[in-house]
């Protein structure tokens, strides 16, 4: 080996083993790996535990029997209440209209019902002789407010109405037939039906397809924000260009920070117009998603996707280097596991609950969730999304043009005068 590659193979090992050079990236990449550990799998263990105040309708339509003390259907109500002391569901005594109103614009997981005829079916079963219809109790479901959302308050609803039909059949027992299929009949007297109650398309992810729409426009959002700054940075001079072998470095051009922010947020903007037809195109032409109102859907995709894009711009802008790390962890990290796509916002820890409130993924599910399942209505969380969206793209234009404008008058350019 000559002296000359020998010197070289000496400088790089000295590089390497520099704790300058190794030390940041082993640490940075150290506490990502934490930090993602952590807020992944924190989100998502235990959603039964930590569920709290579900919201569930409850109705009763029951209307009693003439001449009869009680009208049943209440008492059902009351038991119902009473079997969740930890209030993990948050029972809502509503009317069949207005819960109906509610499952359609998502303020409802489900409901449990209670039928005009129940006391009389009641009464029908301890009367020796009389048909035995049971009575009813019915659970109506809501896809469109996720699998596991639906899942969770299905099966809540059904274990408190057996719960009250076995409190309901022992108040009864002193009434019963004598005939032992009779009685053993009334010691159970419910029957449980549960159907859907705001069904969905068939081509709708089980209620997912809204989570995984918005989860694309915030990557999608996310990515552009990184290659556009990346591109800006090879045009610029800042930054070489490497394909394969082949390397580029163009001649440096002095442009101010806050410059280049604006370039790089209205190229991405621009881009989120093309970006999000694209998107539409492959999910709904090509894979026949289930989707209506599809101009309303492309011109809010078009609305996040700027607005994470923007987001991203300002947080690189203002952090440099640790801009794209930041923005992952704002845009993506923080955002799945509080975003209610997959685990209701009310059966995450409660810190989760609190990032929900602002967090950008959260509301994007929100909107795309009301275009896709709930007839795109203002008060089904489509209103909220709009508003969150416009002040995130605004508080992010602020905040790039503060950060890089106070850079610029204090002189820390980019290039080294």
């Amino acid at each position: 080996m000559s002296s000359t590659h020998k010197k070289a193979d000496s400088t790089l090992r000295g590089v390497l083993t520099h704790p300058s050079v190794w030390a940041g990236p082993a640490g940075l990449v150290s506490v990502l790996a934490l930090l993602l550990s952590l807020i992944y799998m924190g989100g998502i263990l235990d959603p039964r535990g930590d569920m709290k105040d579900l919201p569930v309708g409850l109705v009763s339509e029951d209307r009693g029997v003439a001449g009869a003390p009680d009208v049943l259907g209440q008492r059902i109500v009351e038991a119902v209440r009473a079997s969740d002391p930890e209030h993990r569901i948050a029972w809502k005594p509503l009317d069949m209209a207005e819960a109906r109103r509610q499952l359609a614009s998502d303020k409802l997981y489900g409901i449990l019902a209670v039928p005009a005829d129940f006391t009389a079916k009641v009464q029908g079963l301890t009367h020796p002789g009389a048909a035995a219809a049971r009575p009813r109790i019915d659970v109506l479901t809501s896809p469109g407010a996720g699998s596991l959302g639906s899942s969770l308050a299905s099966t809540a609803m059904q274990q408190a109405a057996r719960q009250a039909s076995a409190q309901l059949g022992a108040s009864l027992s002193a009434a019963a037939p004598a005939d032992p299929v009779a009685r053993l009949l009334v010691a159970d007297p419910v029957e449980v039906a549960v159907s859907v109650g705001h069904p969905i398309g068939e081509r709708s992810g089980m209620g997912l397809s809204a989570f995984y729409y918005a989860l694309l426009l915030v990557l999608i959002g996310f990515l552009c924000a990184g290659i556009v700054s990346s591109g800006t940075d090879i045009g610029l001079g800042y930054a070489a260009s490497d394909f394969g072998p082949l390397r580029r470095h163009r001649p440096l051009v002095e442009v101010s920070r806050r410059r280049v922010f604006l370039a790089n947020s209205a190229f991405t903007v621009g881009l989120s117009f093309v970006t999000s037809s694209i998107l539409m195109a492959v999910t709904v032409g090509f894979l026949d998603m289930d989707a209506h109102h599809l101009p309303l859907l492309w011109v809010y995709s078009v609305c996040a996707t700027a607005t994470v894009g923007v987001g991203a711009q300002a947080l690189t802008s203002a952090l440099g280097g640790l801009g794209q790390p930041v923005a992952m962890l704002v845009f993506i990290a923080l955002a799945l596991p509080s975003s209610g796509g997959t685990v209701p916002v009310q059966a995450v820890p409660s810190a989760y609950r609190f990032l929900a409130e602002f967090e950008p993924m959260r509301q994007v599910i929100d909107g795309v969730r009301s275009i896709l399942y709930f007839d795109a209505q203002a008060d089904a969380g489509l209103a909220r999304a709009w508003t969150m969206t416009g002040a995130g793209l605004a508080a992010a234009v602020l905040l790039g043009l503060a950060v890089t404008t106070a850079y610029d008058r204090k002189g820390l350019h980019r290039v080294v005068r």
